[in-house]
């Protein structure tokens, strides 16, 4: 899956911003490419959960459909934890065509795809399987 340049650093801002708390989002495109990332509220009471804002869900698919793209996925961080799933990722993964992207703000290095620090799995039947990330300009 290739990710465009600002949709990673857009992504990292995010986590940085809202840690030590989980940040949300979701990720506008096609089936090959990420080309926006748009940043979500986080409903979630718990600061190691996230619950995307169904508002914030709806809007990005809005605007994706209003220039001929969709959401192809979401995102979220791992403040204290490494860019992996964790069982709660995986129990409720609730859309199996979305890409999921994690970010470590605690791993990050000069490049996030290089490093680890950001990761993208598909969480199909409380399995993660991997997709390599390509970032381009």
């Amino acid at each position: 899956m290739v990710i465009v340049r600002s949709a990673v650093d857009e992504i990292v801002r995010h986590a940085q911003a809202e840690s030590p708390h989980e940040c949300c989002g979701l990720l506008l495109g096609d089936a090959a490419r990420i080309d926006t990332a748009t940043r979500a509220r986080n409903d979630s009471p718990d600061p190691t959960r996230y619950r995307v804002n169904p508002e914030d869900h709806f809007g990005a698919i809005h605007a994706a459909r209003a220039t001929g793209r969709r959401v192809v996925g979401v995102y979220h961080s791992h403040p204290h934890s490494s860019a992996s799933p964790s069982f709660t990722d995986l129990a409720e993964a609730s859309y199996p065509e979305y890409l999921y992207l994690i970010v470590s703000p605690s791993s990050l290095g000069e490049d996030p795809v290089d490093t680890g620090a950001l990761r993208a799995y598909w969480l199909r039947d409380g399995r993660a399987i991997v997709e390599a990330l390509r970032v381009e300009a």
